[in-house]
């Protein structure tokens, strides 16, 4: 088969996981596959319905949980989430929420963080950072840097070692989280002791197998991804002006940053940018650990907690951070 014939046959999506397939049609109301512009609204309000107030996070978790405020440049005062173990390490997660950077607030998504708070004693740190299409690019990653750098500054009075902050999100939160930690090293800011990096978000360009394998199944598509990548970006979406502080694919030089986890499903609109920037960490001559989870989808873990692949994902999560924060 000739190069042209290659570039012209259309991908196969490998086949899902039948635990992870199963659980997806029982949830296929609820989670979101296609998102567009129009229905950005929608989604929220299903998201602000089911995300558990600060009290009931508190007590879930058995953290005490409490808000503060960051001055911010450009903007009104920074909302963080800090959440207190009973027994707190010294080592502290700088948490970054998903939902595209479209939707969510700090209290989205941070079961893992505060399950980890709970186990490790890790104090958790998440960033309330202003969404898109309101607050274009670089307005969230600018949100992000400066929440780092308020934990930074304020590890000593959270009793944290600010040599010991890992900086980590899930998807469009682990994105950031990347690109903070590509921010802080060219800013020469706080120099985070880890990366943890859940399916992230990286590349808006569109120009991967697995970015446009997805339509209309699985969780979250290439139309989603176009939608969420349109509304941080704007028309710059897949130009030549587009940072790589807010897309870290782009990222000309990926030495010197923290080590890094990264995993992602076969199955995942994330997988092939996942799988690039964790080769190009090594062979710039960095640290990674990758996984990447055979027959899995987008949020596979939030869909199946209880299938086999699920948990030896969040076990192999669990097993790096703790190596990270033991090493701090």
């Amino acid at each position: 088969m000739n190069d042209d014939v290659k570039r012209l046959r259309t991908p196969q999506r490998p086949p899902f996981d039948a635990e992870l397939a199963e659980a997806l049609t029982q949830v296929r109301d609820e989670m979101p596959v296609t998102v567009t512009s129009s229905g950005i609204g929608a989604i929220r309000e299903r998201a602000a319905r089911t995300t558990a107030s600060v009290e009931e996070l508190a007590a879930e978790y058995g953290v005490a949980v409490r808000i503060v405020t960051a001055t911010r440049h450009g903007g009104p005062n920074l909302r963080l989430l800090v959440a207190r173990p009973p027994t707190p390490t010294s080592g502290a997660l700088y948490w970054i929420h998903g939902g595209g950077g479209v939707l969510g607030d700090f209290r989205f998504g941070i079961d893992p963080a505060l399950t980890w708070a709970a186990e490790f004693g890790v104090t958790v740190v998440s960033v309330d950072y202003r969404l898109a299409p309101e607050h274009r690019d670089p307005v969230a990653i600018e949100d992000c840097y400066a929440g780092l750098c308020w934990l930074a500054s304020n590890a000593r009075t959270l009793q944290v070692d600010p040599t010991g902050i890992i900086v980590g999100g899930h998807s469009a939160g682990a994105g950031l989280a990347a690109g903070t930690a590509l921010l802080a090293r060219d800013r020469g800011g706080p120099r985070a002791h880890g990366q943890l990096l859940l399916c992230p978000m990286l590349d808006d360009r569109e120009q991967t197998v697995s970015s446009r394998l997805l339509a209309g199944e699985g969780v979250w598509d290439r139309t989603a991804n176009r939608t969420a990548w349109a509304a941080r970006l704007g028309a710059r979406r897949g130009g030549p002006t587009v940072s790589a502080y807010s897309a870290p694919a782009r990222a000309g030089d990926l030495g010197g940053l923290p080590p890094a986890f990264l995993d992602v499903g076969s199955v995942d609109t994330f997988r092939d940018e996942t799988v690039e920037y964790a080769s190009r960490i090594w062979s710039d001559g960095g640290e990674a650990e990758l996984h990447v989870w055979p027959g899995a989808y987008h949020c596979f873990e939030i869909v199946a907690p209880a299938a086999t692949l699920s948990t030896a994902a969040v076990r192999c999560r669990a097993g790096w951070l703790r190596r990270r924060l033991e090493a701090s």
